[in-house]
């Protein structure tokens, strides 16, 4: 025979309410986005940034070299040669490298990541080194899977999950989309496509934010006013899902810090002077100290 007290509270139990999902949901995404900060091809191993100059660009942890390298690398690894806007490479004999995997041999081209194409990977140990195009640069992008930034790395840190900051916007469509003048830490401004704008309210203010399209999401570059007190300074990004039925969620506490708050090799975007919003968003993540 089951007592009476066990019966009392089984019969509570039973109808508890569920606990709200989402909160763990919000905290699963994060634990994630850490994860791959922390990843072998994350953005605490971008260890370097060697802009090309036209013809040959020596690599190698010689102090002698157009691109030095971590002492982990051999003296001389070989060489870069740019010309006309290619680039390609010469092993150095001896020297044990891989191109996407494959043991390089002969001089291999190696294509960049203009347009957004997957770019070669030259790899040398636990370096890894590929061609990425920023305007009408081009630059060897390094990833040191022991890098001082990984090494050292002590977490991302968040607002506590708040559902006040799970916007859902009003979706203001561009027929035809306008392109967003896109700025970045180089210098340079990139046209964009902006296929509308999401407009909502947010401690008591209504503001508007301008996507940029990437693939099938919307992507927002923005900045508010906990930016350099809270938040990272120069400002944030957050993904949403393309507009349904008029309207698009906006979930800050998604916001998160680009790769610059933790790599000072990432060339980032900047919130376009019409995303810097006149609000505080404490939601998302904190700025990164190290």
């Amino acid at each position: 025979m089951i007592p009476r007290l066990a019966v009392l509270v089984l019969g509570v139990s039973a109808c508890a309410p569920a606990a709200d999902p989402y909160p763990e949901q919000v905290n699963d995404w994060r634990r994630q986005a850490e994860a791959r900060l922390k990843a072998d091809d994350g953005w605490l191993t971008v260890a370097g940034l060697f802009w090309l100059k036209e013809g040959e660009n020596t690599a190698g942890s010689g102090e002698k070299n157009t691109i030095v390298l971590p002492g982990s690398a051999p003296a001389r690894v070989g060489v870069f040669e740019f010309r006309n806007g290619r680039t390609t490479f010469q092993v150095e004999p001896g020297v044990k490298a891989t191109v996407n995997g494959t043991p390089a041999g002969q001089p291999a081209e190696l294509r960049s990541d203009a347009g957004g194409q997957k770019p070669d990977v030259l790899a040398v140990g636990d370096l890894s080194m590929f061609v990425i195009k920023r305007g009408n640069r081009h630059a060897i992008r390094l990833r040191d899977k022991n890098s001082k930034m990984r090494r050292e790395f002590t977490g991302r840190t968040w607002y506590p999950v708040d559902a006040k900051y799970r916007v859902l916007a009003k979706w203001e469509p561009y027929a035809p989309a306008k392109t967003l003048a896109v700025p970045n830490i180089l210098g340079e401004t990139e046209q964009l496509p902006c296929p509308g704008a999401a407009v909502f309210r947010i401690n008591e203010k209504e503001v508007r934010l301008e996507p940029v399209l990437e693939g099938n999401q919307l992507f927002f570059i923005f900045k508010d006013r906990t930016a350099g007190k809270k938040t990272y300074g120069a400002g944030r990004f957050l993904y949403a899902s393309l507009a349904k039925n008029g309207t698009v969620e906006l979930d800050f506490n998604k916001a998160y810090n680009p790769p610059c708050a933790f790599t000072p090799y990432a060339t980032c975007p900047l919130p376009p002077k019409q995303n810097q919003l006149p609000v505080e968003i404490p939601a998302g993540e904190l700025n990164y100290h190290h």
